[in-house]
């Protein structure tokens, strides 16, 4: 048996590339669309793909399942479980075997046991793996965004992001039975989850890559004797805010990915095209890190640093609509943030340049820093705002006194709550989400806006107060522009349009 582990640290997804020496065959589990990893794997591994399935319909990322299928002649294997409305769409045109609870792909000597898991999604599987060459007792579980290490897959998407009002308690509910009903497996079962530590589908994710289930028994919280509605209060506690994107991705992937055919070619470009397109009112993405941007960057560009956070920031705030010039620090980093924006769907990318090239010779602009000290000492002065992009958990735990408070992700969609003049000081907890919301609020036409430096840590490191008086209670924005498919908004560059006599600041004077 082969058993091969691919990880994406960009999105903390793992995928599984499974094949049988005898007879030189494999089947891919979850696959990122960028398939050329698992073609290549198999390569050099010598077994050729002759399945490929997935555990459920992902939200944070696009499936590479019909893209490996169509490079490889693979037998495409889905979930046939769950209501009509989250079954996959693409199923009868793809000649899709779906399966259900209890049924076997056989790949091989390798046997994948389907066992029905709904609580994360209503249609998602888990499978429990057996090398029929050396036993009928099955060695592991690839268990998706069911069961992770430490923790379990968040019920609450369907409500949060595909807005099914009152389907996180029921979808709580179901993944509470779906746990109770692993009694049945044995202590020794291989633990082998769909994401690590970092990703949005779950809570408070281990970083280990495996586990086992006995071990999972006596430290993950979720697998405790419990009653039904502990656990539901206790999984639907503190979730974070879903990235925008979720929402797209539900969508594309129930409805079937477009084919590439192979990976994007990365369209160079040189830096005096880039600014002709920064003039033409063109959306640039200008992807160094953020001290550098706030030192020079092109006038009304969006800084979202090429750090592992990038495709997931970028699916937050862009529309997919759009079509954006990227600007990164060199040729290589701008191909590998080409190919994380098509393993999130995003396929829009007309140029892509150096930022010094970009830069050269053109007026650039700055995003002044403004300290601890002498923010707290400007507290309350009129003309001020503060603006705490952290998550609603970190919020709770303590702020300063008078912040407006409005998670990063959902900031394109309430612009309309900030003040027409003024300055604007942006806050997280280190500097590096209220960064990009400097650069978001800029683009948008906010006529002053100043980057908090260390954010939360500098204020608490400075012995300033913090209080948790006005704590919100949980409010979470649609998703929407409300004319159709639930996509995320990014306000227009156009919508900013600044003259000799002012600007247009979020459509107003």
């Amino acid at each position: 048996m082969i058993f091969k582990y691919l990880f994406d640290p960009a999105l903390s997804q793992a995928s599984y590339l499974i094949g049988c020496q005898a007879t030189g065959e494999a089947i891919v589990i979850d696959p990122l669309r960028d398939v050329d990893r698992y073609i290549d794997l198999a390569a050099r591994e010598g077994v050729r793909i002759v399945a490929v399935t997935e555990t459920h319909i992902h939200a944070d990322y696009c499936s590479g399942t019909r893209e490996l299928a169509l490079r490889t002649s693979a037998q495409i294997y889905l979930s046939g479980c769950g209501p009509e409305e989250w079954r996959y769409q693409f199923a009868v045109a793809d000649r899709v075997i779906e399966v259900t609870d209890g049924q076997v792909i056989s790949v091989g000597n390798i046997r994948l046991k389907v066992r029905y898991t709904p609580g994360h999604t209503p249609e998602h599987i888990c499978f429990l793996v057996k090398d029929g060459a050396v036993s009928d007792k099955p060695m592991g579980m690839l268990t998706g965004d069911f069961l992770f290490v430490g923790d379990v897959g968040r019920p609450d998407l369907l409500e949060t992001v595909a807005h099914e009002q009152g389907s996180m308690e029921t979808s709580a509910r179901a993944l509470y039975h779906s746990l109770q009903a692993l009694h049945d497996l044995p202590d020794y079962l291989q633990i082998w989850p769909g994401h690590g530590a970092g990703s949005a589908c779950g809570r408070a994710l281990g970083a280990v890559p495996q586990s086992t289930l006995g071990y999972e028994r006596l430290v993950n919280w979720a697998l405790q004797p419990q009653t039904e509605a502990v656990f539901v209060t206790e999984v639907l506690r503190g979730q974070p805010e879903p990235p925008a994107y979720f929402a797209v991705m539900k969508q594309v992937n129930r409805d079937g990915p477009a084919p590439l055919g192979g990976l994007p070619v990365v369209p160079h470009r040189s830096g005096f095209e880039a600014q002709q397109w920064s003039e033409q009112l063109g959306l640039v993405i200008d992807a160094r890190d953020a001290e550098a941007f706030a030192e020079r960057h092109l006038r009304a560009s969006l800084n979202i640093p090429g750090t592992p956070t990038f495709a997931s920031w970028f699916g937050s705030l862009v529309d997919y609509g759009s079509s954006v010039w990227l600007l990164s620090p060199d040729e290589a980093q701008g191909e590998r943030l080409v190919r994380e924006l098509m393993s999130i769907g995003y396929d829009r990318i007309v140029g892509v340049s150096v930022a010094n090239d970009a830069l050269e010779g053109v007026d650039t602009w700055t995003v002044p820093q403004r300290s601890a000290v002498a923010l707290s000492g400007a507290l309350g002065r009129d003309g001020l705002t503060v603006l705490d992009v952290r998550n609603l958990a970190e919020w709770a735990t303590g702020h300063v006194r008078g912040a407006l408070h409005i998670p990063l992700p959902e900031l394109p969609r309430r612009l309309d709550e900030l003040p027409i003049d003024g300055t604007i000081v942006t806050m997280c907890a280190s500097g590096a989400r209220s960064a990009i919301a400097a650069s978001l609020l800029l683009l948008a036409g906010a006529p002053s806006v100043e980057n908090l430096d260390g954010g939360m840590q500098a204020w608490t490191n400075g012995g300033l107060t913090v209080t948790t008086d006005d704590a919100l209670p949980d409010r979470r924005v649609p998703v929407t522009d409300g004319t159709g498919p639930e996509i995320p908004v990014f306000v227009d560059r156009r919508k900013a349009e600044r003259s000799g006599d002012g600007a247009t600041w979020n459509g107003r004077r």
